[in-house]
């Protein structure tokens, strides 16, 4: 009897999950290159249930676009930390209580994946994204750790343009 073995074409190659790049609008000031590592869109779409007689018949109901997380380098001067937070303060003042207006706080971000030579192979647009979390790591005497700053981000929308 003949194996059914079949590999994976050569012509086809895998994207890698290490070869992306997430651009943030200008005005944040913050660089692609600090970021280690982010979540890719994830989309849950509700169940509208049509109920007759003894069965039921399903239909999509409304969808919503899930938080994506987001890993940076803190680097020093101007620090990671200090751009995330100018950002955060687009949202919220501190110091002063104020809210900030969505328009100014809400920022589209792209995430393009790369392929083996740098040429973007696929990109989400999300639209819409606002700070729903931010962590600024913590210190420790007795780690060698470089420090990391996360955020997670809401987006209202996500567009994928192969």
């Amino acid at each position: 009897m003949a194996t059914m073995f079949r590999p994976v074409p050569v012509e086809q190659e895998p994207k890698r999950k290490n070869r992306f790049v997430l651009e943030f609008p200008s005005e944040l000031g913050i660089e692609s290159f600090n970021v280690q590592t982010s979540g890719k869109p994830t989309i849950e779409i509700g169940s509208t249930e049509i109920q007759y007689m003894n069965t039921s018949t399903f239909v999509a109901g409304r969808y919503k676009w899930s938080a994506i997380d987001i890993e940076f380098i803190d680097v020093i001067g101007p620090s990671t930390t200090q751009k995330v937070m100018e950002w955060v303060r687009l949202h919220a003042e501190s110091a002063t209580g104020r809210m900030g207006y969505a328009v100014g706080y809400k920022k589209n971000l792209v995430l393009k994946a790369l392929d083996p030579v740098g040429v973007e192979v696929e990109k989400w647009t999300m639209i819409g994204c606002f700070i729903t979390n931010a962590s600024f790591d913590s210190y420790d005497y007795s780690a060698d750790d470089i420090s990391k700053v996360k955020i997670n981000v809401q987006p209202d929308r996500c567009l994928l343009n192969a």
